[in-house]
């Protein structure tokens, strides 16, 4: 079984008939005392202790299983243990988690306490001595599935600190890792939920032994995790506890560690002297614009221009291999050009400095040269290779080669345009949304200026993160400050307008950061899309809002279609490997309410009510110094800085 790679679905499936098979098999009795030739204990029944029996160790190691699991390589086992009162959301929270790890594509499974007393443990009751041997008949089937690669996730009020040490003490022994998270919702706050009656049954004395009524709980002294004691909600303490596996490395993370690529201040004299001792290689604004990206950490984990390796890894299979065997998604190719004169002259340096406007920028290490295959980088990225398109035509212009190496940036670097206070990095980012309180990041891209149907779409997103229990979800709003095409408006123009929208509290300024995210625009579809999703994830943001034909533009051979499916973005986002922990919000598709008069989420049922604004239909008002295309269209202060740009083309 271990020679093949099974499926997420095929591993629920199986421990489901592992699990039934416990339960029906003839060797557990579960309605009559066993005979007694069985070799079966339990409190409940005749002690008969196990004679003449030796434990035979596998052939399969616990490494082979992991490969064989299919995630990665390494082994992540283990058994999560929640404990705490009933009501506490011992179960609500296992089975949340074990939806989330099986998004990862972790294999995992939720052990109920119900479920279990249903089956193998039905014939069991609630005395100190059952209660005994349900945690160990529970402990034992947990590390069986640790044992077998699987992250068990067992929920049980589990009362004595005694019986949690044995099933500790199992894992230990077994040299498996034991995690106790006690679900510290206080016990009012349990009997006022009391979801299946039983604090009200207990109080009128109908039940026994009730733990916190009249039977006692013994709360862990020192557990790995501890949620719920300050009404967190079930997103949160998921999230508590992914933090945990993560930072014991028990499963990968799904964020990478974000390091910036610039020199410490210790270091910043030194190497600024050997910059400028080194051989030169002269970048333009474009390729300074990627720097940028690289030096601040967006494309995290990566820490220079690509070699080869890596700009192969990312044109054929959009993600990079970690060490770990794990995968970071990465589509599209971050490269340094140089032409036939630039190799010949630098190639086999140990380091040479790359210049950009006659100044030292960086140090490039161990530079490595190689060919650029334009036409084929230009059909995987693109899935055309056709010179009107406008960024496609900037690598025709490029020279014939790369060169790729990791980068010591020598200072932060500023634009000097009035748009710098704007330009914060991800460990910037990730600082402010602490200082806010964010329990939640959303994060929405675009390249144009906003309007009040981009609006509603961001303000019902909000709404329905507070729906799911988050406290203080923040907008993340970050347009694409880079290089676009000339019929883009320009950046300048877009922070001006978004500074009116939030002037004008259509976006909580409150519960909203303003940045300008450094990427130039490649116009490269679905593919591209993955790009800005995880740049955001490296940012800190967990949401992020996909629209239609993100990324897209008209075909450049037929301007009457476009390049790529209005949907496909989307959809791609939603099965990109190595973007696992990100939630994708798909973009509802909003236009101009008649009757209510203003911009509301389409209604195919009602469409005679509604009206599609074109953005040629804005720009033919805007340039005309017209009224908005429709009265709500647009907060009046945005309108005005849309009006007075197009006015000032003529």
């Amino acid at each position: 079984l271990c020679s093949f790679t099974p499926q997420p679905l095929f591993l629920q499936l199986f421990c489901s008939v592992v699990v039934a098979a416990l339960n029906t098999h003839p060797l557990y009795p579960l309605l009559s005392p066993p005979p007694s030739s069985l070799l079966f204990y339990s409190p409940t029944m005749s002690t008969h202790k196990a004679t003449n029996v030796t434990a035979v160790a596998h052939n399969v190691s616990r490494s082979k299983r992991a490969e064989a699991l299919g995630v990665d390589v390494k082994f992540r086992g283990c058994t999560i243990w929640f404990t705490g009162y009933s009501g506490a959301g011992k179960t609500t929270l296992s089975f949340a988690l074990e939806a989330e790890l099986c998004s990862r594509g972790i294999p995992c499974y939720g052990l109920d306490g119900d479920n279990m007393r249903t089956g193998l443990n039905k014939n069991l009751g609630f005395s100190a001595e059952d209660r005994a041997e349900n945690i160990r008949r529970v402990g034992e089937v947990a590390k069986l599935f640790a044992d077998g690669g699987i992250i068990s996730l067992a929920s049980f009020i589990s009362p004595y600190r005694r019986d949690r040490r044995a099933v500790r003490d199992l894992h230990d022994a077994s040299g498996l890792s034991f995690i106790e998270c006690h679900v510290a919702t206080p016990l009012m706050e349990c009997e006022h939920r009391d979801p299946k009656n039983l604090y009200k049954r207990a109080r009128k004395g109908e039940i026994k032994g009730f733990t916190g009524i009249d039977g006692v709980y013994e709360a862990p002294e020192n557990p790995e995790i501890k949620v719920g004691h300050e009404g967190e909600s079930v997103a949160q303490s998921v999230q508590s506890v992914l933090t945990y596996l993560e930072d014991q490395d028990i499963i990968p993370r799904s964020t990478v560690n974000v390091v910036e690529l610039f020199v410490s201040p210790e270091e910043k004299e030194a190497k600024t002297a050997e910059a400028a001792s080194l051989p030169k290689l002269n970048i333009d604004k474009l390729t300074m614009q990627w720097l940028q990206v690289l030096a601040e950490g967006w494309a995290a984990p990566l820490k220079g221009f690509m070699t080869e390796n890596q700009y192969l890894q990312t044109l054929h299979f959009n993600c990079l291999q970690q060490p770990d065997g794990s995968v970071v998604n990465q589509s599209v190719a971050i490269v340094c050009p140089a032409n036939t004169e630039e190799k010949e002259a630098l190639q086999g340096k140990d380091a040479i400095t790359l210049v950009y406007e006659g100044k030292d920028i960086a140090i490039m290490r161990k530079p490595e040269f190689f060919d650029a295959r334009k036409e084929e980088r230009c059909s995987r990225q693109w899935g055309v290779h056709h010179e009107n398109h406008p960024y496609i035509e900037m690598v025709q212009g490029y020279g014939d080669y790369l060169v790729g190496g990791e980068l010591e940036v020598l200072d932060a670097i500023k634009w000097n345009d009035g748009l710098d206070k704007y330009r914060k990095t991800p460990k910037q980012l990730k600082a402010e949304f602490k200082k806010l309180g964010a329990d939640a990041v959303y994060a929405f891209q675009l390249r144009n200026p906003i309007h009040n149907g981009h609006a509603l779409l961001m303000t019902d997103t909000l709404k329905k993160l507070q729906e799911k229990g988050y406290r203080k979800p923040v907008l993340l709003l970050h347009p694409l400050g880079g290089w676009t095409k000339s019929d883009d408006v320009p950046l300048a123009v877009r922070m001006q307008q978004h500074d009116e929208v939030l002037k004008a509290n259509v976006l909580s300024p409150d519960s909203t950061v303003l940045a300008i995210f450094p990427s130039p625009m490649l116009y490269a579809g679905p593919t591209e899309v993955q790009w800005h999703a995880k740049a955001r994830v490296n940012a800190g943001a967990n949401f992020y809002i996909v629209g239609r034909d993100p990324a897209g533009m008209k075909h450049p051979a037929n301007d009457d279609e476009n390049l790529y499916h209005a949907a496909h973005g989307r959809e791609v986002l939603q099965m990109a490997p190595g973007l696992s922990g990100l939630k994708i919000i798909p973009f509802r598709v909003a236009a101009y309410n008649k009757t209510l008069q203003k911009m509301d989420f389409f209604d195919p049922a009602n469409a005679d009510n509604f009206i599609f604004i074109s953005g040629t239909k804005m720009r033919k008002c805007a340039r005309e110094g017209n009224e908005q295309p429709q009265k709500g269209f647009m907060c009046d202060g945005g309108w005005k800085v849309v009006c007075d740009y197009y006015r000032s083309l003529e």
